[in-house]
């Protein structure tokens, strides 16, 4: 479709109410195929990136811009290896070369000083039909020689209009901005010179209609443009130094619309939720016997966790805390004496864990110690036989058993509690939002602690979990061993081995990873199984190895890992798709084989599987030569420190918060224009100023047109949300 797509004319008839409508103008609502030059095919084409209306068409932001500083002449092309932008107008293009293989596309481009050729080997059929004799575009890409001619191989292209072109080479100096685009888009016309034109019309039909949400006060404070001009200044700068302010603009609020959600939630848990009010542990009680029976001395760290939570516990709200500790820093011993805390209240307490493994672990550990502070415990998980699962069901049911361990089997619909008033979540990340949420309504709004043993920085914890209380878990109990970790090369392996023996004849119990990689699932795979048979067989013939990997049927994944658990092999040797995450205190071995293809966090969390028991452990990170300088970091940083906040800090500068582990959640808020981590002080600011805003007025009552974008915005969200 022509650039001259129209919409209908204005005395068409009205659709009929089930089709698309046209608003009023100005209204962000107004659906995208009534701005001018859009017309309904590329209405089709623009829903499928999510833009369905003027409001959608006004956020689609630029991915950069082509400013004059950026623009290098022809005649003053160096050929170092910066990337680099020329702007001029087509000479000619065409095919050249012979053969399928020698065949290439070249476009002749001349600013007036001198003449450069692009250069395509790949993807002929749709350069071919790309240029117009005459057409200015920016060709970006690095220039070089090559038989004398100067050139660029497949550069990015950018088309611009004629004054577009002119701007750029003026004094003054134009800035031109650049979308995303893509092949569907592209056929109807919308590359980025389409979409700029359509974007100019959809600006122009929101003038002086585009309302302003924002509290003055807060604008005047932070000399925030207005929402209007901000848009204005992001899509067709005045300046770089107004483009910045636009986008700053933008950043706020969206921030700060996250921040209020967040005010707002945490302000109804506080204020409008009624809780379970538990009484004070009394002195001598069942909880300050627990602590004493334990078999090691609580840290000061733990202790002041554990204060944190009983004076959530007591309060008439519903405590909503996350507890941050790095691997091995003690948190279940926290969460046990949490489900004390309950149970000598009167209630009962329920801790759901990823794996059912860990969930037989724990009630294995733990039922000992509960028995002897008179405590019935109950373990609910899939695997359960018939009657024993009708067994748990009734002691759930009748209020009997006092704590529960279990996995997501606790949130079936066929389990009722007498009296929940404690829900602990380990590893919440592994969780789904709904699925957190089912085990909360399974009592009348009972405490909720979420455990995460991925320390998260301060500006993720913002974001992710705001309205929540946080507490930190950073000392390591006494009772935990060092672990030393070592970065070796593949040809080291018969000196890993023959290390693993030594530990082996002690007694000892060791983990050997392997990484699997979805493109290449049945080579990782065939790694694993080889080594097993290859050890089974050879260097470790004497000795009790296990294998696990994702294609075993889970009743043997899990044998095999109850067999590990139990001390009934040695070795167990495992794909990364097997949840490792078991308490093996004799386990003081970790090998993790193409450790450069592990993620930071990831890496981590498998060293914190050994060294905690009696014996100090070791962790050998086996990596594959060469290997990228992310993968170098990571691998240095984790032989440098096991604090894994300082981890978590290096994995946010290395990966960047948007792939960070485990923060990709349902139920977390999408940052489509701010950069939580780039924007740090920003999000700081927005955050003080949306939490002030709503203890001043938790209603919104004096920001109607904040209360109605938040509603719009928001609203929908805020049950799942609500989970943490």
């Amino acid at each position: 479709m022509s650039d001259t797509d129209k919409a209908p004319p204005a005395q068409a008839a009205a659709p009929p109410a089930a089709g698309p409508r046209k608003l009023a103008r100005g209204d962000l609502r107004t659906e995208v195929q009534f701005i001018p030059k859009v017309g309904p095919q590329r209405a089709r084409q623009l829903d499928r990136v999510g833009i369905k209306t003027l409001g959608d068409l006004l956020y689609y932001l630029p991915r950069r811009y082509l400013d004059r500083s950026l623009i290098v002449p022809i005649n003053a092309l160096d050929l170092s290896d910066r990337e680099v932008t020329v702007v001029g107008k087509v000479v000619n293009f065409g095919l050249f070369g012979g053969g399928r293989v020698a065949r290439r596309f070249e476009v002749t481009l001349t600013d007036g000083t001198g003449v450069l050729l692009g250069v395509w080997f790949q993807g002929l059929q749709y350069w071919i039909g790309a240029f117009q004799p005459g057409e200015h575009v920016a060709f970006s890409g690095k220039a070089q020689y090559y038989r004398e001619r100067l050139q660029m191989s497949h550069p990015a292209v950018d088309f611009l209009d004629e004054q577009e072109s002119l701007g750029l080479k003026a004094k003054t100096g134009a800035i031109i901005s650049l979308y995303p685009s893509g092949e569907q888009l592209t056929k109807v016309g919308l590359d980025s010179r389409g979409i700029r034109r359509i974007m100019a019309e959809g600006l122009n039909l929101a003038k002086g209609m585009i309302p302003e949400f924002l509290p003055p006060d807060l604008m005047k404070r932070h000399a925030l443009l207005s929402r209007a001009d901000a848009l204005q200044q992001v899509h067709f700068p005045d300046s770089m130094t107004k483009k910045e302010a636009g986008w700053r603009r933008l950043k706020y609020e969206e921030m700060f619309s996250v921040q209020v959600t967040l005010a707002l939630r945490q302000f109804k848990r506080k204020h409008r939720q009624q809780g379970n009010a538990f009484p004070r542990p009394a002195r001598g009680g069942l909880t300050a016997q627990a602590v004493k029976k334990l078999p090691f001395q609580l840290t000061d760290g733990q202790l002041s966790v554990l204060t944190d939570i009983r004076k959530d516990m007591e309060a008439p709200h519903p405590m909503n805390r996350l507890l941050q500790g790095d691997v091995g820093s003690g948190k279940t011993a926290v969460a046990v004496i949490a489900l004390m805390m309950a149970a000598e209240g009167g209630y009962q307490g329920a801790l759901m864990v990823p794996t059912e493994v860990l969930a037989e672990q724990h009630h294995r550990t733990w039922e000992p110690f509960f028995q002897a502070l008179g405590i019935k415990s109950a373990l609910l998980i899939g695997g359960l036989g018939v009657a024993a699962r009708r067994q748990a069901l009734d002691q759930i049911s009748s209020g009997q058993a006092q704590v529960v361990i279990g996995t997501h089997a606790l949130i079936q619909e066929k389990v009722q509690f007498s009296r929940l008033g404690l829900v602990i979540v380990d590893e919440q990340h592994r969780f789904g939002v709904a699925q957190r949420l089912k085990l909360r309504q399974k009592g009348q709004t009972p405490d909720v602690l979420v455990l995460t043993a991925t320390p998260i920085p301060r500006s993720l914890a913002l974001t992710i979990y705001g309205d929540l209380e946080i507490s930190l878990l950073k000392e390591r109990p006494g009772h935990r061993q060092p672990i030393k970790t070592l970065i070796r090369s593949s040809r080291d392996l018969e000196k890993i081995i023959a290390f693993l023996k030594k530990e082996f004849d002690k007694g000892r119990q060791a983990f050997m990873v392997y990484p699997l990689v979805e493109a290449s699932e049945k080579l990782d795979l065939q790694a694993a199984v080889e080594a097993y048979e290859e050890f089974h067989v050879g260097a470790l013939q004497k000795y009790r190895l296990g294998l696990v990997h994702g294609r075993l049927l889970l009743e043997e994944k899990d044998r095999v890992m109850r067999q590990f658990s139990r001390g009934e092999l040695d070795l167990l040797i495992a794909t990364s798709v097997v949840e490792v995450g078991i308490d093996v205190p004799n386990a003081t071995v970790m090998v993790v084989m193409a450790a450069q293809r592990f993620g930071l966090s990831q890496l981590h969390q498998l060293r914190g599987r050994i060294g905690r028991g009696v014996h100090p452990g070791v962790c050998a990170l086996v990596a594959d030569y060469p290997m990228s300088s992310d993968a170098k970091d990571r691998l240095t940083a984790l032989e440098k420190t096991e604090d894994g906040f300082v981890i978590a800090e290096e994995d946010l500068r290395i990966r960047g918060g948007g792939e960070f582990f485990g923060t990709r959640q349902h139920g977390a808020p999408d940052f489509k224009i701010a950069d939580p981590i780039a924007d740090r002080m920003l999000l700081e600011i927005a955050r003080q100023d949306a939490f002030d805003t709503v203890r001043q007025d938790p209603g919104l009552n004096s920001y109607p047109t904040l209360r109605a974008h938040f509603q719009q915005a928001w609203g929908e969200k805020m049950e799942l949300m609500d989970v943490g």
